[in-house]
């Protein structure tokens, strides 16, 4: 990813030193434990320890590999010149190329887990603390985009905030799922590799063994993660595309904040653009993309081909970057998010009394009107307010047949707006606990 979306702590894990690293961690634990096994001399394992301080260079790797073809050889051939080509020669013992790489990637996706997960509790925690503060500030829920019937900015932050708790579910699964480990040996058989290898390396990664590889570990793990990551993102552009519904000029009822000497438009001075959550609507997309080829990567040929690697050179950086700096992101917007809740009351009256039409329909039924009646009753009001503007209360009062039905005083008690709040409380409770 480019640096403009990007933060450095998780830019960290996929760096090629972090790689080097991991990979050469791999091959000293299972050197140990062969060690241990008495596979090789123990003064050989120790000579591979004592490169553990050792910045491997990066560019002394490239070179090699541009003769080799190969990049975990071109790892090995620069580690046995700090080693020693003696000292080194029981290095990668019994190994294959998979079993360093895809260690190494599970390691790395497990540390950009960890911080995913770190950055959803930011996010609920920003989601929270903005639903109770609004948690009876009234605005008009909408349906296909049209008013629909009261409810409260609360319970928006409160619905979002329940989306994501479901994603810090799923980013934990996803995270258990590929915390393992394969130290397998060519198509996974242990023919020249005792499993205790695995089991040593593994638990000093802090993963589990693979319980059977081929050459590869199993790549449907890989899909569930990505496929998580993809439904964390797509609950992203859900908050920013209702946050960009809110900014809108005509809506007005919550809009992003800007800074002192921002500016939203080259030829506009007025402009006030959802910049950031047009943004989040875009990054969503990417690591949405990453979804399918992840699935694709499932079927491979026989014990193992390589066409999943490429693919996952690219996606398992750039979802995982991205994903990191779009939440961090919302979270910035939804703490510094500008409410204006008179702005809210505006819109719920632009259409005086309307979204209590519901409320006016179920009186009639229940004072036996039968409902074919009743919706037409109704709706003769509805339309002329729609038409005309004029207020719907109005309307209904001055209609015989539902005066004769109602009565003044059953009219008036279903404009009370408190009716569509009275259960807030019992959301909460069952979304935030008691």
């Amino acid at each position: 990813m480019i640096p403009r979306y990007s933060r450095p702590e998780m830019v960290a894990i996929w760096s090629p030193e972090t790689k080097f690293k991991i990979w050469y961690e791999i091959e000293a634990h299972a050197c140990d434990a062969m060690a241990d096994l008495g596979v090789i001399p123990r003064e050989n394992a120790d000579a591979v320890w004592r490169a553990k301080d050792v910045e491997f260079d990066v560019a002394r790797i490239d070179e090699i590999e541009a003769v080799t073809k190969h990049d975990v050889i071109a790892f090995l051939t620069h580690l046995a010149e700090h080693v020693g080509s003696e000292e080194a020669r029981f290095v990668h013992q019994g190994m294959t190329s998979s079993d360093v790489l895809d260690t190494c990637f599970n390691v790395q996706l497990v540390r950009a887990a960890d911080i995913l997960i770190e950055d959803t509790k930011a996010l609920l925690a920003a989601l929270k603390r903005r639903a109770l503060e609004h948690k009876m500030t009234i605005r008009i829920g909408r349906s296909h985009g049209i008013h629909a019937e009261p409810t409260t900015m609360g319970l928006t932050f409160a619905r979002f905030y329940a989306e994501m708790d479901r994603n810090l579910k799923r980013l934990r699964t996803a995270r258990d799922e590929i915390s393992t480990g394969a130290i397998s040996g060519a198509v996974g058989t242990f023919a020249n590799i005792d499993p205790a290898v695995e089991e040593h390396v593994c638990a000093q990664l802090n993963l589990t063994p693979e319980p059977i590889s081929t050459q590869v570990i199993p790549r449907d793990r890989h899909a569930a993660f990505f496929a998580a990551l993809g439904v964390v993102a797509s609950s992203i552009e859900n908050v920013s595309t209702e946050i960009r519904h809110m900014q809108r000029t005509e809506v007005l009822e919550a809009a992003e904040f800007f800074s002192m000497g921002q500016k939203g438009s080259s030829a506009m001075p007025h402009k006030k653009n959802p910049v950031l959550t047009e943004n989040l609507t875009g990054l969503a997309r990417l690591v949405r993309m990453v979804v399918v080829p992840a699935m694709e990567n499932v079927a491979l040929w026989h014990e193992r081909d390589i066409s999943h690697s490429s693919v996952e050179r690219n996606i398992g950086p750039d979802a995982t970057i991205t994903l990191d700096f779009a939440l961090a992101r919302l979270t910035s917007v939804i703490d510094k998010l500008l409410i204006y809740p008179e702005n809210m009351m505006a819109n719920m009256n632009k259409f005086p009394g309307l979204v209590m039409s519901q409320r006016v329909l179920l009186a009639l039924t229940q004072a036996g009107v039968n409902r074919e009646d009743a919706y037409r009753l109704v709706q003769r009001s509805a339309l002329k307010v729609w038409e005309t503007g004029c207020d719907f209360k109005g309307e209904l009062l001055a209609d015989e047949e539902v005066v004769a039905a109602l009565g003044v005083a059953e009219i008036e008690e279903k404009f009370d707006l408190a009716y569509h709040t009275k259960h807030v409380d019992t959301i909460f409770k069952r979304v935030f606990g008691a």
